[in-house]
């Protein structure tokens, strides 16, 4: 895909220390990692998809300028192009990637609706903690002859697919949520589920936490601004 956009300046230095700290997290769990890029006006949304946990990851960050691209790049590059000392100002953006499969399966545009059942932050958080204590506690039961890493995906696939409180949201997506700096459990921090077709997405302040069950159809997210 050819760019006609070749630097991207951020509306101040917190939005892109913000995406600069989400890149970060991307590629502690994959060092190869592409993102795709969608912006539309002054709003951008970076996807990325942290392979422990097969969701889709999302960050929106405010622009200077108005911008109307969609690319997809390495995550490592274009980390290495937020400049710490002038992070407001112009910075490069890679040249386009080949992607992933992922980057071709978006969540759709519209028809989100809030759906009830999710736990508070502070209870979201007592069940992560309580599944990696489960975890940790079946790992060190498994004889000498069963420590291998099948058999740990098998619990690791037991215990992140339960679902939370009454929804049908994997607690995998809770923990990718916490991993990736979008959770903050505190009183009062505002979470929400929202449902469109068979995608499901967990929305906070920090970002969005999307993935879709069997038969979902394709689509792009909107680029907005504050609703990640």
């Amino acid at each position: 895909m050819t760019v006609p956009v070749r630097s991207l300046q951020f509306a101040d230095a917190r939005e892109a220390a913000d995406l600069a700290a989400f890149l970060g997290r991307l590629l502690h769990y994959d060092r190869a990692a592409a993102v795709r890029l969608q912006a539309g006006g002054s709003a951008l949304a970076v996807f990325g998809r942290p392979p422990s946990f097969e969701v889709l990851a999302i960050r929106t960050a405010r622009l200077s300028g108005t911008h109307d691209f969609d690319t997809t790049v390495s995550a490592g590059e274009l980390l290495e192009a937020l400049d710490p000392d002038e992070a407001a100002g112009p910075g490069a953006l890679p040249q386009p990637v080949t992607g992933p499969p992922w980057t071709g399966v978006l969540p759709p545009r519209g028809g989100w609706q809030e759906r009830p059942g999710l736990p508070g932050p502070e209870s979201l958080r007592t069940a992560l903690t309580g599944a990696v204590a489960e975890f940790r506690a079946r790992d060190a039961a498994l004889p000498e002859d069963r420590r291998t890493r099948a058999e740990r995906d098998l619990i690791g696939r037991d215990i992140w697919s339960r679902t939370v409180g009454d929804t049908e949201l994997p607690l995998r997506a809770v923990h990718a949520a916490q991993s990736l700096g979008f959770l903050r459990p505190s009183p009062g921090f505002p979470v929400a589920l929202l449902a469109a077709g068979s995608w499901l997405r967990l929305r906070t302040p920090f970002g969005s936490i999307a993935l879709r069950g069997a038969g979902g159809g394709l689509g792009t997210l909107a680029v907005t601004v504050g609703t990640a």
